[in-house]
Formats: C-alpha cells, sequence, structure tokens
C-alpha cells in the first residue's frame, strides 16, 4: 500500500522501539520463571505449549506412519494404544485447552485493555507453574511407558490397566486448577481493570470470547477434576464408584467426562473464534459486522456447551428420549456458531482484504470450520451416527473442529501478534508458503478420513489386514500428514530466525485498530505510559499506511459507530 496524500501524523507519543521493554528490562532465568509479568508469563506458556505441540506431532506422524501399511509395522497393539493415547492427551490437555487462553491471552488481554497487568499477577504466575508441573508429570508417564486408555480415561479400561492411570490422572487434575486460576483471572481483569471509556461495548471481540470461555472454565473444570479424583480414589482404594465388578456404574463415568469435555471442545473454539475475529477486520480493512451479534453469539455458545453433553453418548444405552432431546439441542448449536461465520464473510465482502500469512490462516480456518460444522450434522443425527459413532469419520470431524479451527488460530494469532512481542518481522514468503502447505496438508490428512470412517474403519485400530481397500485412504491421510510436518517446520523456521535476521517491527505493522498496536513495540514492562482511551477497536480507518513508518500510523481518534456503542 502506498502512502495517503494527506500528512501522515502518529498522535502518539510513547516511542516506537524503547531501549528497556519487557524482554530486556531484567536477565536470567529466575527472572524470568518469577516474573509476575503477564507478557513474559504468556511468552513461558507459549514456549511451553509449543514444545508439548512438538511432543504430541510426533505422536501422531508416529501413529500416521504405522497406518500407511495394512500390518504391523513398528509397533504391537499395545504400543500403539500407547503411542494414540499420550498424543490426544498431550495434544487435547496440554495444548489446546490451555494453547490461546494461556499464551495469548496472557499476552494480548491486558494490552487490549490499556491495563498495566491483570488483576492477579501471582495467581497468574501459580496458574503457569501448575501448568509446568502438569507437563512434567505427563514426561513422567511416557518414561514410565505411557498409558493404554485413550485419552478419555474411560472406565472399565482405566481401572483394570496396569498403566500409570493415577499419575496421568493426577497431571490432568493439576491442569485443571491452571485452567481454573487463568479463567477466574480474566473474568476480574475485564471487570475491573478496563479504562472508564472502554464500555462493555467497546470491547475488542477477542475479549468477549476470553470471557465467556474463562466462565465455561471456572464452572466446567471442577466436574473434571472431581472424576478424575474419584477414579485415582477407586484404582487406589478398590471402592465401587465406576466399576461394575464392585457396584460401580461405568456410564457414570461417561456423563460425568462429557459433561465437562463438550464445554471444554468451546474452551477451545471460542477463543480461537475471538482471534479470527480481531483478523479478519484487520486484514479486510473493515469494521467487524455485526459486533453485537458476535459478542451475544459467544455467550450463547457457552451457554448451550453444558447441555449437549449427550449427544457423545447415543449408543451407550440412555433412553429414546434423551436421544431425541440431545440430538435437537445439539443442532441447535450450530446457530450461534453460524451466526459469526456470516458475520465474517459479510466483514470480507467488498473488503480490501490482505493475504499476510496471519489471513491465510485465517482463511484456513473459516474453510476447515464449515467442513467441521457441515460433518456435524450426521453425527448429530440419530439414524446416521449409528453407523459412524467410533469410525474415522469421528476421527476426522474431531480434528477439524479442534486442530483445525483452533490450531489454525492459535498459528494466526502467534503470526499476528509476534512482531508485537518479538519487536521482529518475519520472512512472509516462507511464512506464507508455510501456511498454504499446513493448511493443504491437513485437508489432505483428514478429508480423506471421512470415507474411510464410511466405510467401516473403526478408529484405535491399527491393523486392517482384512480391508485392503482401505489402504488408499490412509496411505492419502499419511501424505497429508508428513506435508502438515513439513509446513509447521517452515513455519518454526520462520519465525525462530527472525529473533536474528527479522527487521525491526513498526508499532502497528497490520492496521489492527485495538489499543495493543498503541504500546510501544516490544511494549514496556508496564505497557502503557499513561492510560489509554478506549475508542472503536475496529476503526481500522483510523490507522493509515506510512511509508516514512514503513507500518500503520494513527491519523485521527478512533470514532465510535453509534451502532456499537453501549
Amino acid at each position: 500500500m502506498s502512502s495517503t496524500g494527506q500528512t501522515v501524523k502518529s498522535i502518539l507519543t510513547s516511542p516506537v522501539h524503547p531501549e528497556v521493554n519487557y524482554l530486556n528490562a531484567t536477565k536470567g532465568f529466575a527472572s524470568w520463571f518469577f516474573t509476575l509479568d503477564h507478557k513474559r508469563i504468556g511468552i513461558m506458556y507459549m514456549c511451553s505449549i509449543l514444545t508439548a505441540f512438538f511432543l504430541g506431532g510426533v505422536f501422531a506422524m508416529l501413529i500416521r506412519t504405522e497406518l500407511f501399511t495394512p500390518g504391523q509395522l513398528m509397533f504391537t497393539s499395545d504400543q500403539y494404544n500407547r503411542v494414540f493415547t499420550l498424543h490426544g492427551a498431550i495434544m487435547v490437555f496440554l495444548v489446546l485447552i490451555p494453547g490461546i487462553p494461556a499464551a495469548l491471552g496472557n499476552f494480548v488481554l491486558p494490552l487490549m485493555l490499556g491495563a498495566k497487568d491483570v488483576a492477579f499477577p501471582r495467581l497468574n504466575l501459580l496458574s503457569y507453574h501448575l501448568y509446568v508441573i502438569g507437563l512434567v508429570m505427563a514426561l513422567l508417564v511416557l518414561g514410565l511407558g505411557g498409558i493404554d486408555t485413550g485419552w478419555t480415561f474411560y472406565t472399565p479400561y482405566s481401572i483394570q490397566t496396569q498403566t500409570p492411570v493415577v499419575l496421568i490422572t493426577s497431571a490432568a487434575f493439576i491442569l485443571g486448577f491452571s485452567s481454573i486460576f487463568t479463567g477466574l483471572n480474566f473474568i476480574v481483569t475485564i471487570h475491573k481493570m478496563r479504562p472508564p471509556s472502554m464500555t462493555w461495548f467497546k470491547m475488542p471481540l477477542l475479549l468477549w470470547a476470553l470471557y465467556s470461555t474463562a466462565l465455561i472454565q471456572i464452572v466446567a473444570t471442577p466436574v473434571l477434576g472431581i472424576t478424575l479424583l474419584l477414579l485415582i480414589v477407586e484404582r487406589v482404594m478398590h471402592i465401587g464408584i465406576f466399576n461394575p465388578a464392585l457396584g460401580g456404574d461405568p456410564v457414570l463415568f461417561q456423563h460425568f467426562f462429557w459433561f465437562y469435555s463438550h464445554p471444554a471442545v468451546y474452551i477451545m473454539i471460542l477463543p480461537a473464534m475471538g482471534v479470527i475475529s480481531e483478523l479478519v477486520s484487520t486484514f479486510s480493512r473493515k469494521h467487524i459486522f455485526g459486533y453485537r451479534f458476535i459478542a451475544y453469539s459467544s455467550i450463547a455458545i457457552a451457554i448451550f456447551s453444558f447441555i449437549v453433553w449427550g449427544h457423545h453418548m447415543f449408543t451407550s444405552g440412555q433412553s429414546n428420549l434423551m436421544n431425541m432431546v440431545f440430538s435437537a439441542l445439539t443442532f441447535s448449536v450450530s446457530i450461534p456458531s453460524a451466526v459469526k461465520m456470516f458475520n465474517w464473510l459479510t466483514t470480507m465482502y467488498k473488503g480490501s482484504i490482505n493475504l499476510a500469512t496471519p489471513m491465510i490462516y485465517t482463511l484456513s480456518f473459516m474453510f476447515i470450520f464449515a467442513i467441521a460444522g457441515l460433518t456435524g450434522l450426521p453425527l448429530a443425527t440419530l439414524a446416521t451416527d449409528i453407523h459412524l459413532h467410533d469410525t474415522y469419520f469421528v476421527v476426522a470431524h474431531f480434528h477439524y473442529t479442534m486442530m483445525g479451527s483452533t490450531l489454525f488460530a492459535f498459528v494466526a494469532g502467534i503470526h499476528y501478534w509476534w512482531p508485537k512481542m518479538t519487536g521482529r518481522m518475519y520472512n512472509q514468503k516462507v511464512a506464507r508458503f508455510a501456511a498454504w502447505l499446513v493448511s493443504i496438508g491437513f485437508n489432505v490428512t483428514f478429508f480423506s478420513q471421512f470415507p474411510l470412517g464410511s466405510l467401516g474403519m473403526p478408529r484405535r485400530y491399527h491393523l486392517y489386514e482384512a480391508m485392503p481397500d482401505w489402504q488408499i485412504y490412509h496411505q492419502i491421510s499419511t501424505i497429508g500428514a508428513y506435508m502438515q510436518m513439513i509446513g509447521f517446520l517452515l513455519a518454526a523456521y520462520a519465525l525462530i530466525s527472525s529473533l536474528s535476521k527479522g527487521k525491526l517491527a513498526p508499532r502497528n505493522p497490520w492496521g489492527g485498530a485495538t489499543l495493543e498496536w498503541e504500546t510501544s513495540t516490544p511494549p514496556i514492562t508496564f505497557n502503557f505510559e499513561d492510560t489509554p482511551d478506549a475508542g472503536d477497536p475496529y476503526d481500522v480507518e483510523s490507522w493509515q499506511w506510512s511509508d516514512e513508518e514503513g507500518g500503520y500510523v494513527k491519523v485521527r481518534p478512533s470514532v465510535v459507530d453509534e451502532d456499537h456503542a453501549e
């Protein structure tokens, strides 16, 4: 974009690149590991979560490599069970659930509020330390040979196995406290630390999404914690809770588990939707369409998430009436999600779309999330779910919903806020190529699993010699997985190499209108010299490109559209 004819003058007074910022204010391991700075905690979360993602990705590649041939290639059945269990547990509990709230949320939430930090910095640090403890315990489980129950820890498997179930469920229990503390901190911060000029309907939509997510974290996570604690008590003390041999009910575990785990789906998805709302407006150079509808739909999704857990249990023996009720409720969840999708598309309509790397991941998210929603319909329909239950169709739908949507938004957010985090720009050509490679590889990997599941391939099986026609689908899926791996490695190279080779980032490289772009790059320790005035967070026209600055500068105060004012 070229410079406009008018005089471009920034109204900001703080230096773009301060000599002392949050990265170099203090040095040494202790200054980071025991910091109270939300930005450093967010960076540490991000590094830890990406480390867990690498580990879970290694297990994913082992799974796909094993399934390339119908017979045994590397693992026995028991070893395969342990590999996919660790893959699922790591990805869900250590990557997808904490990913956006703990890493990106911790970094940008106070900046978006114009605040100096979160409400409870010490609680924030404790939540990170609990995450590290959970990660270390998961690594100990790996060192002990892993577990073979599947990531859901279903009874009676988790009661009868001799693998270290108590250790891995204790890790999940501790990670639950980390999640609760993060959610509590975000709710109090949003309520109490907004600047006077920021009313509820001047908040960026990411904050609405994080607020809704925090409500789910606080209400739903204790249910999982109590359930896992009951499982530990049963294994240690042999009390009949879920074990039918002792008078327990194994299906009760499923009810408890999914009462948490379906809201947990939206702990992953809602923050992702918030990230996408920010990026769609910024890279379309348009005000977000339907602000209030998107904000209210986040609250609606949080509410709906608590009343649809039974759709995971259509084949468990619950009554036909309950199956019908849960089926109808499941269809209703699509309404607030569709509200967001159509508002994003309308925002893009006639916009000046910039296909920078974050926008490529955003468009991939929208395509993938549409497929995730549409393939959820046959699973919500009783007649078709009976056939598709426990097949690779469910595996594909799950990954389109969880990995394709949540992970793509997480990576998009990392690329979007990377210049603000590090003060450096990454190589756009390499990052764009990596984004397309990841997107294409993802769809090759998991779209081929829909016909595979329709043909009857059960999940959690690694031998399919009796059905040689399934091999071509597995081979296509494995090729796609290797494409993803290469894409993610290229993305990591682009980001990491920018730390030493990247040019200095401008204050606002993308033209976003939220408050984090008004502070220096990287931000100073306490974020802002003075509390900024909150205008319309989507008035992107108040920022215009300057060739002199090499980025966007603010040419006038943000004007609040009356349709979006409180």
